[in-house]
């Protein structure tokens, strides 16, 4: 079951995907040591016990200079890392995709290492306002807060770590490699989650037609779907004996003032409740300005393809690349033949089907899969290859004949493609014996697709 799509929920997910979270903690942490420490420090002192065996020994001069060269020191050093962070981003943005750019805000280990660098930084402010000296302190006394000092020198030595720990993980994240590998261990989250989601619970077929009684219920915002909240969906649809079909799948692009559902009552002659509905979607229909992967088995796909595509633009040229986000993809949709439809046919306390949640086929998954790349990458030999394996390897794992025709299809249309334009060293026989291939691969008939 789809959780409660209401405030905090929302709140969680945009805390989620944010870069500050994790770092304004580490701050407020740091905020509160900096207090609380020179506190326990004087208190320490002032009974004459030593807090450690091993604490700094200086006086207010040196402590100063100490406090104040750390703090000006990792300052530099997180101006630097943020300005690698934008390069990374940009880097990430306009080589290979605009939406790999989540994967990068989410990142633990980048912001575990500016939370850390941030927090030394302020910690070593705060400290420094309780350094006293003697001309100082209205009574006339010098305070060094040493256990201060000392914890200060930790953070010191932890941002050094986070630096060497931030650089490494920074170089290791611009590959290419490492950025499909993060997408399909997104995407296979995903696919995961629905899949417990909807083993025993919704049929494997595609969803029943609307009927001509049937009247629509527009949307009161704009925005691509997120995921849909069915729980309180439901009670309403029970109490109204009503059926809500949604127009949109997980990831599709909602506007305001248009069928967003539509809704249809058991009584054929009964006026279905179109406005209170309205309202019930606005509330427990989540969308946002970008898509997500909660619920759509596509996002991750669609992340590998635009890498694809990407590739092969003049501008890049770069077609290895392109191959391998296809394996990736091969691989998804290995995973993907698990059901023919990821619908979702909910039913009330009553019994009956009461809320229809569309979303995305094998079809449709696979059409995705195979025709941006096969339109961009027609004239490169290694990308037809390697599209034809893809086809052969998602035909060997189908499961029901549907898929099995899907792709039929898109093998059809490639082979039409390729023997009208060969590729740059093979014949109009090596395409038909790589056609030849899939079909034997949908048989379970497996050969290599190269002699």
């Amino acid at each position: 079951m789809t959780p409660r799509n209401d405030r905090p929920s929302r709140i969680r997910n945009a805390v989620t995907g944010a870069l500050w979270p994790l770092p304004t903690a580490a701050i407020l942490l740091a905020i509160g040591l900096g207090i609380g420490l020179p506190v326990l420090d004087e208190l320490l002192q002032a009974s004459g016990e030593r807090p450690l065996a091993l604490v700094f020994e200086g006086g207010p001069s040196a402590a100063r200079g100490i406090l104040s060269t750390i703090a000006g020191s990792v300052i530099s050093v997180v101006t630097l890392l943020f300005s690698l962070t934008i390069v990374t981003l940009q880097l990430a943005s306009s080589q290979y995709s605009p939406r790999l750019l989540q994967t990068f805000v989410r990142d633990r280990i980048v912001q575990l290492c500016l939370g850390t660098l941030l927090a030394t930084f302020v910690y070593s402010l705060v400290v420094l306002r309780s350094v006293r000296s003697a001309d100082d302190s209205g009574e006339g006394s010098a305070f060094v807060p040493r256990l201060s000092v000392t914890v200060a020198f930790v953070f010191a030595l932890a941002s050094v770590a986070a630096l060497v720990t931030f650089l490494a993980h920074q170089t290791r994240q611009l590959r290419v490699e490492t950025m499909m590998r993060d997408v399909h261990a997104e995407a296979t989250a995903t696919i995961d989650r629905l899949t417990a989601q909807l083993d025993g619970d919704s049929p494997d077929d595609p969803l029943p037609g609307v009927p001509a009684r049937a009247q629509p219920v527009c949307a009161r915002a704009s925005g691509f779907l997120v995921q849909t909240a069915e729980e309180p969906l439901l009670a309403l649809l029970s109490r109204e004996r009503a059926v809500l079909r949604l127009d949109r799948r997980p990831g599709e692009s909602v506007v305001a003032g248009t069928p967003l559902a539509w809704v249809w009552t058991d009584d054929p002659v009964a006026e279905p409740p179109a406005e209170a509905l309205a309202a019930a979607l606005e509330r427990h229909v989540e969308l946002s300005f970008e898509r997500s992967p909660a619920a759509d088995p596509s996002y991750g796909l669609r992340k590998l393809v635009d890498i694809a595509a990407r590739a092969l633009s003049p501008g890049i040229n770069d077609p290895t690349t392109a191959v391998h986000a296809l394996s990736h993809v091969s691989a998804l949709m290995g995973q993907l033949s698990t059901r023919e439809t990821w619908h979702r046919q909910v039913a009330g306390d009553d019994g009956l089907t009461r809320l229809l949640v569309p979303s995305w086929d094998h079809a449709a998954l696979l059409d995705l899969a195979v025709t941006q790349v096969r339109s961009y990458g027609r004239q490169d030999t290694t990308v037809v290859e390697r599209l034809f394996a893809l086809l052969a390897e998602t035909g060997w794992q189908a499961r029901t004949e549907r898929q099995r025709q899907a792709v039929r299809g898109h093998c059809a249309a490639l082979t039409g493609q390729s023997l009208e334009e060969v590729p740059a060293g093979r014949t109009e026989d090596d395409v038909r014996r790589m056609a030849g291939a899939v079909e034997r691969a949908l048989a379970h008939h497996w050969e290599p697709l190269r002699t």
